[in-house]
């Protein structure tokens, strides 16, 4: 079976222009999640959709669906955890609850935040994750990467020629995830920043999946102007 889980735990710390969290934001007349919503439902290849919700807000987002007629059986509502790995596997421990476990059993997960997934991308994460087990969205770094670990000086510059933009989705064999992330000790889970961290602090392959520029996460106020004139609806000052 095929899961997506679409991860909506944060509350938006670094969104200063709103009391809600930022995917709930309008965007051309809807929230950020409602327009990322819609386009997880245009694939049928799903079984199903989980949106893993601050606990706080689930019941705010249960209204939304209403409001915006997307209450379907393939929908579901699981409440996040601390953290983004946290709330991923809150919403595994969902699936199984309501699904058969199975060695095969995908799971693609996303960002609330980038409403712009397009179909082409779901669909090459679903089958890249079928065969591989791991994968990755991403995109080849445009500008040169500067690594310096005091913020000050220059450390080193890595060849961008190897170096590329993490996106979403990830998606994953939820047998494999589990597996790796059960072996993890808790100093190795403490330095986790996605799920991919789990594949590669084990030493499992993540296939690289192409991405898109316009594959845009909305984090800072900058982004949010962005996507709003990707719609149409305000001008970039």
């Amino acid at each position: 079976m095929i899961f997506a889980a679409i991860l909506a735990g944060g509350v938006g710390s670094r969104m200063s222009i709103s009391d809600v969290p930022k995917q709930f934001l309008p965007l051309s007349k809807k929230p950020i999640v409602i327009h990322t919503i819609e386009k997880f439902m245009m694939c049928e290849r799903f079984d199903a959709i989980y949106i893993g919700m601050h606990p706080d807000w689930i019941s705010y987002m249960e209204d939304l669906l209403e409001k915006f007629s997307l209450k379907d059986k393939r929908i579901h509502v699981a409440a996040g955890g601390t953290d983004r790995n946290s709330t991923l596997f809150n919403v595994i421990k969902e699936i199984e609850n309501d699904y058969e476990e199975a060695e095969d059993n995908i799971i693609v997960t996303h960002d609330a935040v980038r409403p712009f997934i397009t179909q082409r991308i779901i669909n090459e994460n679903i089958d890249t994750a079928e065969k591989y087990g791991a994968c990755n969205t991403v995109v080849s770094a445009i500008d040169t990467i500067v690594s310096s670990k005091t913020g000050e000086f220059i450390d080193e510059i890595p060849d961008r020629r190897y170096m590329y933009q993490g996106q979403t989705p990830q998606s994953f064999k939820i047998s494999l995830l589990k597996r790796l992330y059960n072996d993890l000790t808790k100093e190795e889970k403490l330095i986790l920043t996605d799920a991919c961290k789990i594949c590669i602090v084990r030493d499992t392959p993540v296939k690289l999946v192409q991405g898109e520029t316009s594959n845009l996460k909305i984090t800072t106020v900058s982004d949010y102007k962005i996507a709003q004139a990707m719609l149409g609806g305000i001008e970039i000052d």
